[in-house]
């Protein structure tokens, strides 16, 4: 059994079991006692604990990731940064990893495959819009739930890890198919390195093989950096023109010609989603010399359990190590690969000028458009060396054969450059139907206008912000496509704003809170706390809490600090002496009875009062057997308090003596005093924040 299985994290996390081993942690199923649910805890190795560089890097990225709160990420409960361990708590994921699920199912329906990569990229533009970059996407980080959406893992730990070097060897293949050519280069990495490494596993999916292997590591990073992907629909001829076209834009080598950002792509996924025929003609200049850069790396070796795994396991000598499970000190191998690469990429960069220079000159130039009337459009289509974007229109001409083209705009002959749009329009079957637009009606009405086309309907709920509830926002395939008379139209209805996430306001002012709030298209209900400890008007907490999601338009409970803090004032009273007994002693504040009790001056002389408030002056009265014994006035301003007046306590039991409180001492800054003393005495005592009270309260101790 190893270290922590059985034992107790913090008092709180109970470890059962040992789920995965990487090289960087090791991944526990646990369980919360506090929060009673399972988690997973992810347990930064010993080596890494004394790498001040690490350590500052996994408290600032921690804290950061922690903030993600999406359906495709997995959630991230808690992090620690003790001296003796570090650790992250996420969600627990029951179910399988994406490389497990292509291991069983190699040839994925493209259909599915489109549904991973846009859950994927759903979770990738929430992070990058909070400036958190994978930079480690690959199938072993993404986990199939078993209801077929998927979870995005290992956010985080697997950045840190490229700030360590490494020496690529035919261990590493791992992460290495996954990587983009600028993370092979060594180069600063931004979003579009994830953008690349979804690309890869689009490709994967659909094709049902890496677009790269080779022997070795260091193989498939110079194929990454020089080598063009082959065609996908080379491979599966089943896979529609524009999903290729997708998935090639984003394995683009140059990242200026990637796609931009996430939001870009999943743009183009839902085009192409409501047209499997559209085409995006994209056009990228040539970028088949690009030079081979090696760069120095750790070694790793692939170790999974139970689909937990980063892929790295680091050797004494920078060699592939094969026994893992023995005590070993990492260090660093240097490469000479660096210095022959220099020379390889001063050519390139002159050879990468000229091919820009080029290419620069040969977009400027125009060319005159070809006729296009009277040919068929899957001709034209077939034949358009020119990637000219065509706008298809359809018209009914029963004088000509289904698919023939009868007008373009613009004109033939007109000077255009390549690339440009031309509208088209095109004789539609007799059997098929133009798909209509319904955007903006009822559910009801979009059913009957293509029940009018020929056509049945579908529907799907979708969030939209223009859209009104319950009216139609779009439909797949797109309005204005030719179909077959009587195939099924889906309908996309609103189910209004979709959800946000909430910003943190903690620490604000009341004002500010609003302000941010009400920015991001949330109402407002401010609700005022006492006993904060906080000054007046300053945020303490927000319900739902930041992070979490709700619709635009909901109102966010904020809670902030009315300013009234309770204070603390103690008294501690000096008991009867000669007295061996048992006494009653009630206590009230303001003629208000706030307790009694029994003591003994015999086994203890004296009895603590403490009295909470926020502000204020109130009268203290004690007494002993229904005697009023003394009287103190509590200042709850400064927390102070002094005598007002004293009594004699007449002992009952005791026929012929008295015991005057006047010979009992009374301070609460020195031991002792005279007990000639009768005049009042002013007195300082503790000073502390109260519990929650809405009126003076007293508690005996």
């Amino acid at each position: 059994m190893d270290k922590y299985t059985g034992k107790r994290l913090d008092g709180r996390y109970e470890i059962h079991e040992l789920v995965g081993m990487g090289g960087m942690a090791l991944v526990y199923r646990a369980y919360d006692t506090l929060d009673e649910r399972t988690v997973a805890i992810k347990i930064l190795k010993d080596e890494y604990l004394h790498n001040a560089e690490f350590i500052r890097r996994f408290k600032n990225e921690s804290k950061a990731i922690a903030l993600l709160s999406h359906p495709n990420i997995v959630k991230v409960y808690d992090v620690s940064f003790g001296d003796q361990i570090q650790y992250i708590v996420e969600e627990y994921i029951d179910g399988t990893t994406l490389k497990q699920y292509l291991d069983q199912q190699p040839n994925v329906d493209w259909h599915k495959a489109l549904h991973f990569t846009m859950e994927i990229l759903q979770a990738l533009q929430h992070a990058h819009e909070r400036g958190i970059v994978h930079r480690d996407i690959k199938p072993q980080n993404i986990m199939v739930l078993p209801n077929g959406h998927i979870k995005v893992t290992d956010f985080g730990i697997a950045r840190f890890a490229r700030s360590e070097t490494r020496t690529m060897t035919d261990k590493a293949i791992g992460s290495v198919h996954y990587i983009a050519p600028e993370q092979a280069r060594g180069d600063l990495t931004d979003e579009k390195a994830d953008i690349y490494s979804v690309g890869v596993m689009l490709y994967e999916m659909t094709t049902g093989q890496l677009p790269f292997e080779a022997e070795n590591a260091v193989s498939v990073a110079i194929m990454q950096l020089q080598t063009d992907p082959r065609p996908p629909r080379e491979i599966n001829p089943d896979i529609p023109m524009g999903l290729q076209e997708i998935t090639l834009k984003a394995m683009q080598k140059d990242p200026m010609q990637r796609y931009q950002s996430a939001a870009q792509m999943l743009r183009d996924i839902s085009t192409f989603e409501q047209d499997p025929g559209v085409r995006f003609h994209y056009q990228y200049y040539s970028n088949n010399d690009k030079p081979t850069h090696y760069l120095d790396t750790d070694t790793t070796e692939i170790n999974p359990q139970h689909g937990y795994n980063d892929d790295f396991v680091y050797t004494e000598d920078g060699n592939a190590d094969n026994h893992p499970d023995e005590t070993q000190t990492r260090t660093k191998t240097r490469s000479k690969a660096p210095i022959i690469a220099t020379g390889i990429i001063a050519a390139f960069l002159i050879v990468a000028a000229i091919l820009v220079l080029s290419g620069a000159m040969h977009s400027q130039a125009k060319i005159a458009l070809d006729n296009f009337v009277g040919k068929t459009l899957s001709t034209v289509q077939a034949n358009n060396p020119n990637n000219f974007q065509f706008d298809i229109k359809y018209v009914t001409d029963n004088s000509k054969d289904a698919g023939t083209i009868t007008a373009q705009d613009p004109q033939n002959g007109t000077m255009v450059t390549p690339g440009s749009k031309v509208s088209l329009s095109v004789v539609k079957s007799v059997d098929s139907a133009v798909v209509p637009d319904v955007s903006n009606q009822t559910r009801a009405a979009a059913e009957q206008t293509l029940k009018e086309s020929g056509l049945l309907a579908s529907f799907q709920n979708h969030s939209s912000d223009t859209v009104d509830i319950g009216n139609a926002i779009s439909t797949s395939p797109a309005a204005g496509s030719s179909v077959e008379k009587g195939k099924t139209i889906t309908v996309y209805i609103s189910t209004g704003p979709g959800s946000m996430t909430i910003p943190d306001v903690v620490g604000k002012t009341l004002s500010e809170a609003k302000k941010t709030l009400e920015s991001a298209g949330f109402h407002v209900s401010a609700v005022a706390h006492d006993n904060t400890n906080r000054e007046a008007y300053y945020v303490t907490s927000t319900s739902p809490g930041a992070g979490n999601t709700a619709k635009k338009g909901d109102t966010i409970t904020v809670n902030y600090s009315s300013g009234k803090n309770e204070k603390e004032v103690k008294v501690v009273v000096q008991l009867p002496t000669n007295v061996s007994h048992s006494v009653d002693l009630s206590y009230y504040l303001d003629g208000i009875q706030q307790g009694s009790e029994t003591v003994n001056p015999a086994s203890n002389n004296t009895w603590t009062g403490r009295f909470t408030d926020s502000s204020g002056i109130k009268e203290l009265l004690v007494e002993l057997d229904g005697q009023k014994y003394i009287k103190y006035r509590l200042n709850f301003d400064t927390g102070n308090w002094e005598v007002t007046w004293r009594g004699d306590y007449q002992d009952q039991q005791v026929s012929s003596s008295a015991v005057s409180s006047s010979d009992v001492s009374q301070s609460n800054q020195s031991s002792s005093s005279s007990s000639s003393n009768q005049s009042s005495s002013s007195t300082s005592s503790s000073f502390s924040s109260g519990e929650n009270s809405s009126s003076s309260s007293a508690v005996k101790k």
